[in-house]
This record gives C-alpha cells, sequence and structure tokens, in this order.
C-alpha cells in the first residue's frame, strides 16, 4: 500500500481530529498519555485532551506524522524528544538506556480497515526520516511483545508491536520486563 506521509502542523489540525474521532483515537487519550501525570490525564481524559492536544498543535510544536492513503488520513505516530514525555522521565520500567538524546516512538493509531496491512511498519520508517530532517540520531520506542495464541485488540496496542519495530530495524537495546527498541534516524 502507497502511504504519504506529513508532520502534524496547525493546517493539519482538521485530518488528525477526523483519524481520532469523538473518541479521541482510543478512550479520549487524543495522544496525551505520555505527556500528563497520570491524575492530570484521567481527570481531562475526552474534551480536555483533545484541547490540550489541539493546543500542542497550534503552539508549532509537532507532536507526530500522520500518514495518508489516496489523501485520506489512515494512521498516526506520536513522535518527540523523549523530554517531551513527562510520564516516561517517571517509569522505572521504561527508564533511559543511558545519556544519549533519543527521540520517542510512543503511541499509533490506525483506522479501522488499514490495521494489519503493514502502516505502523511504515509510519516507523517515516519516523526515522523526520527526526533525520529535524537533526536527531537515534529513535526508540516501546512496543508490545504479542503473546503465542493470543490475539491482541490492535487499538489497544498503541505502542505497537515488537515485530514492527524489527521490521523496521529496531533493536531492543535494554535487557528488561519490557523493550526498550531503538535505532539511528
Amino acid at each position: 500500500m502507497k502511504l504519504e506521509f506529513r508532520p502534524l502542523t496547525p493546517d493539519l489540525w482538521d485530518d488528525a481530529a477526523a483519524l481520532f474521532g469523538p473518541r479521541g483515537a482510543c478512550a479520549g487519550c487524543w495522544c496525551m498519555f505520555w505527556k500528563l501525570p497520570r491524575a492530570e490525564f484521567a481527570r481531562q481524559q475526552g474534551e480536555g485532551n483533545r484541547r490540550a492536544f489541539r493546543r500542542i498543535v497550534k503552539a508549532g510544536r509537532v507532536p507526530g506524522i500522520l500518514a495518508y492513503a489516496d489523501g485520506k488520513p489512515v494512521g498516526w505516530c506520536a513522535l518527540e524528544p523523549r523530554t517531551a514525555y513527562a510520564r516516561l522521565a517517571r517509569s522505572r520500567v521504561l527508564a533511559p538506556v543511558d545519556d544519549q538524546p533519543v527521540w520517542s516512538v510512543t503511541c499509533f493509531y490506525v483506522a479501522r480497515g488499514f490495521r494489519r496491512r503493514g502502516v505502523t511498519v511504515q509510519l516507523l520508517r517515516a519516523a526515522l526520516k523526520h527526526v533525520r530532517r529535524c537533526g536527531g540520531h537515534l529513535v526508540e520506542g516501546y512496543p508490545v511483545v504479542p503473546k503465542p495464541y493470543h490475539r491482541s485488540a490492535t487499538a489497544f496496542a498503541w505502542t505497537g508491536f515488537a515485530p514492527a519495530f524489527e521490521a523496521a530495524g529496531f533493536k531492543d537495546c535494554a535487557d528488561r520486563s519490557r523493550p526498550i527498541m531503538r535505532r539511528r534516524a
């Protein structure tokens, strides 16, 4: 499938809102889970998170990239320097591997009908190009490792699956209970 990729800028807000739909991609998250303390995230889940996400975009920060098929938004990859994600800073399981500056891929959302078609792998490859254009050198993500014989609901595997990262050339760089997969941009 041929996709185009664009950084989320203010002029593309309506595309992101259309892709995320009225529920904000998944249960009112609006891609704010990693950016806020747990209590604040829960308090503003839904409309409050949508407003917070929109403020980020309107301020000119690029919180990720959109994937388009035939001009229609079909996928999302949240991607910023790790320092943009307050919850990562407090995570013991996902604590930094070293002191290298990295960009973090924290979330994916793929429209129904486009899931299980390789969109996530293409988003990861586009993310690497985006980071290079922004002067970054390392990209890491925090995927779920699928369990054999257990079909996970793809909408709830918002950090991605390890095989997609592997297909895009990422390697696990930490020997932990949850993989931290990294690749040079």
